[in-house]
């Protein structure tokens, strides 16, 4: 340990790039999934209006106008998990950045000799760290369980224009409405 030390304390660049090399790849990773994620919220909002449309040409109270109501619900318990998702994945990017700084600070602390900033810097850019990894895995699970009802709600949706009538479009309905987004 006190070899490393003194390695490292006569290079701060060797610190810099055993930080830096898995604090752009957890952060592109962050990135990447949030903007899947905000590209997924995106498609939500764009098929709500569509739901709509199919709702309101039913008539209240139908088994059709029931089962509308139910591909809404399931777009905004989709949108709920999705938000959820992506707040995850903002805090997961925060994280790691913080964590990154801290551990900088942590190997400044070291080439000036101050161990107990240097302990205090380490573990918080493990906890930092960790409660990252927590909140990517949190958030990769809230995207699989909404591509889960995403699938759910297409099978249901196929359901219900296979009953409609050959030619019958609601209001909302058309060719392009029948592949949810």
């Amino acid at each position: 340990m006190l070899q490393q030390s003194a390695l490292l304390g006569n290079n701060p660049f060797a610190v810099l790039t055993a930080i830096v090399a898995p604090a752009i790849l957890t952060n592109a990773s962050s990135v990447v999934l949030a903007l899947g994620t905000s590209n997924r919220l995106g498609r939500v909002v764009d098929r709500t209006p569509v739901v709509f449309g199919d709702l309101a040409a039913t008539v209240l109270g139908s088994q059709e106008h029931l089962e509308w109501m139910e591909q809404l619900s399931a777009l905004r318990t989709r949108a709920q998990t999705l938000l959820q998702a992506l707040r995850l994945f903002y805090a997961a990017l925060g994280l790691f950045a913080s964590s990154a700084l801290v551990s900088v600070g942590g190997s400044v602390a070291t080439y000036y000799g101050s161990k107990p900033l240097f302990v205090l810097a380490a573990g918080l850019a493990v906890m930092t760290g960790a409660s990252a990894v927590v909140g990517l895995a949190i958030g990769c699970t809230l995207m699989v369980q909404e591509t889960r009802l995403a699938v759910q709600s297409l099978a249901k949706e196929a359901e219900i224009r296979v009953k409609q009538p050959v030619g019958g479009q609601h209001k909302g309905g058309g060719a392009g409405s029948a592949q949810p987004k």
